[in-house]
């Protein structure tokens, strides 16, 4: 029974429900996004701001997790053709890159605290604040994706992901897409901004 519940509504009668669960939480988070970029902006105008370079990394992770969504496009168009060992490579592949830009934003914070860049306490600049936090809450949901890949890869070993059963790597899709231009956004809003 639990597993009908992942299998595509074939009768038309809407929207299946866990995607519309999924747009709500995209939603959400682009509207925590906005708050947290609205913020920086208001802040950044009061004064008292320090300017720093960003880490060239942070460019680096940029084309990481645009050929992490490439991947993941490439995984969904192996599903919807049957290419089974094709999808486990592409969803293996997104995995790793995931990992690689978690590991990339680790190596921005250290680079941020070896130029004396803090979060928050005295003696910090809220500047600095500010990217922890865009950077930080990024990377949480960044690991809400990797545990769904994990999940969907999991899936596609047991046979549960193929051109019959495409909702897993659909919602998966969306929402590794999403954080993708979530992450394009948010470096952007910060180059310019800067």
């Amino acid at each position: 029974m639990a597993n009908e519940t992942l299998k595509e509504n074939d009768h038309g009668a809407g929207v299946h429900p866990l995607k519309f669960s999924l747009w709500l939480i995209i939603i959400s988070i682009i509207m925590m996004f906005a708050a947290f970029t609205s913020a920086y902006i208001v802040r950044r105008a009061e004064g008292d701001w320090l300017e720093y370079d960003l880490p060239s990394i942070l460019l680096i992770n940029t084309i990481v997790i645009v050929l992490s969504s490439v991947a993941m496009q490439m995984a969904y168009a192996a599903a919807k053709h049957n290419n089974l060992q094709r999808l486990k490579i592409m969803l293996l592949v997104t995995l790793g890159l995931g990992v690689a830009f978690l590991v990339g934003q680790w190596n921005a914070w250290a680079i941020l605290v070896q130029n004396n860049v803090y979060f928050g306490g005295s003696g910090s600049n809220p500047a600095g604040s500010f990217l922890y936090v865009l950077t930080g809450v990024h990377g949480f949901h960044l690991i809400t994706g990797l545990i769904f890949v994990c999940i969907t890869l999991a899936s596609s070993l047991k046979y549960k992901v193929h051109s019959k059963n495409l909702l897993r790597i659909q919602l998966c899709t969306t929402y590794w897409h999403f954080l993708g231009g979530l992450w394009l956004y948010l470096y952007i809003f910060l180059r310019i901004n800067h």
